[in-house]
């Protein structure tokens, strides 16, 4: 498991929302997976889907197990973009890794953002 030095992974803000410990606007919940909009959207639609198994990153991912759950995260988000109507007009998946990709919550996730036209990633 990834160390970094003051990160307390089991009480990261994500966890307290997969146990219902503070209230998110949840849009879907399985044993694998939560669904929920991101508090600080950067697009009209901006989702956040998260492995309720505890992966600080995607470098961590390892076995069989861990491939179902990013499988079974892309297949969520993909429903999520369908039930949110914007699989024609196109959307993005983001999944960040470590300090410098942007990654803030040491929890695997993936950002779900559509609604609008999104510019380039990079320039």
């Amino acid at each position: 498991m990834l160390k970094i030095k003051n990160r307390n992974y089991m009480n990261n803000i994500f966890n307290k929302i997969i146990n219902h410990k503070i209230k998110s606007n949840i849009l879907y919940q399985d044993n694998i997976v939560t669904a929920f909009k991101d508090i600080n959207p950067k697009a009209p639609i901006h989702i956040l889907i998260v492995s309720n198994k505890l992966i600080p990153t995607i470098n961590e991912l390892k076995n069989e197990k861990d491939k179902m759950i990013i499988g079974h995260m892309i297949i969520i988000a993909v429903k999520l973009a369908k039930k949110q109507k914007i699989e024609k007009s196109g959307y993005r998946l983001i999944i960040n890794c470590n300090k410098n990709a942007g990654q803030e919550i040491y929890h695997l996730h993936i950002h779900l953002l559509g609604g609008k036209k999104l510019g380039k990633i990079i320039n």
